[in-house]
């Protein structure tokens, strides 16, 4: 199964470079961007769905969005790194048809594009490593308000760049097993373009053409989660791109992400971010 090249939809919000010295040490950073690494000296570690995964030099290593992980550096350590998000889009991302490998080798052509696209926008650097001083709220809506003013040339060349160092992982990814289920597959893309509205699972089973029932067991065996529990889990990561880019409410996101009961919503999300809305809202001031 072929993911459509417009699905990729993929917009820069940071891009530079930075040296260190045992001080890229952070806990717990769980974003809803993606980040992409290209280490250019030293060492250092990144600890990824419970895996540890040893940063080395010309190397690239990608962090899906919502993935929770850790950083770790006890000397001195230099990469390149970019920071892009999928725009409100309708579209399944390709991380949901794709196990990526966290690292490929990478050399001069990728470095070369680092290098051009730090130097074209210096201005789009994070001001310090620590999460906390760009992965919030206000730094989030300025960053994309920033890349939404760029001309359109420029948002093609960066687009470009983009896909290239994407494309290099892409080459070794491996399709998730269910994508050669044309019934899971259509499910899945209906749940996407309908994140907004009121689905239950008898609107996937019809959509699949089969059974509630065996739509529920196609689940469970092939993403080990019931079809509810994916809707709601990709609500609660709309929701959390909402609360950072939107002015509304807890309850307007609610309503807008088709929950009739916002209590039930913000139970459903402090279940999966360990957060009420209104708390992660904050903290991501």
């Amino acid at each position: 199964m072929q993911i459509p090249i417009e699905s990729l939809n993929l917009l820069m919000l940071n891009v530079g470079f930075a040296r260190h010295n045992a001080d890229w040490n952070w806990k717990n950073v769980n974003s809803p961007f993606t980040r992409i690494f290209y280490v250019v000296d030293g060492e250092a570690k990144i600890i990824l769905s419970g895996k540890t995964v040893n940063l080395k030099p010309d190397h690239m290593y990608i962090v899906p969005a919502y993935t929770a992980h850790s950083y770790e550096c006890d000397g001195k350590f230099e990469l390149y790194y970019l920071h892009v998000y999928e725009g409100f889009k309708n579209r399944a991302d390709i991380f949901e048809y794709y196990d990526f490998p966290a690292e490929v080798e990478a050399g001069e052509e990728e470095r070369q594009l680092f290098d051009r696209m730090c130097r074209k926008h210096p201005d789009t650097c994070i001001p310090e490593s620590n999460p906390q001083s760009y992965d919030n709220s206000s730094k989030f809506y300025f960053y994309v308000r920033r890349y939404n003013e760029m001309p359109l040339y420029m948002k093609m060349e960066i687009r470009g760049s983009i896909l290239t160092l994407v494309s290099r992982f892409m080459e070794h990814a491996s399709p998730r097993l269910w994508t050669y289920d044309e019934r899971l597959e259509k499910v899945l893309r209906y749940v996407h373009n309908n994140v907004y509205d009121d689905i239950d699972v008898d609107d996937l089973a019809e959509v699949a053409c089969i059974t509630k029932p065996y739509l529920i067991r196609l689940f469970r065996t092939e993403l080990n989660i019931s079809p509810l529990q994916y809707i709601n889990r990709k609500k609660i990561e709309r929701s959390q791109l909402l609360l950072l880019t939107e002015e509304l409410s807890v309850k307007e996101i609610a309503y807008t992400l088709g929950f009739n009961d916002h209590s039930y919503f913000i139970r459903l999300f402090r279940k999966k971010v360990g957060l009420t809305p209104q708390e992660y809202r904050e903290r991501m001031k």
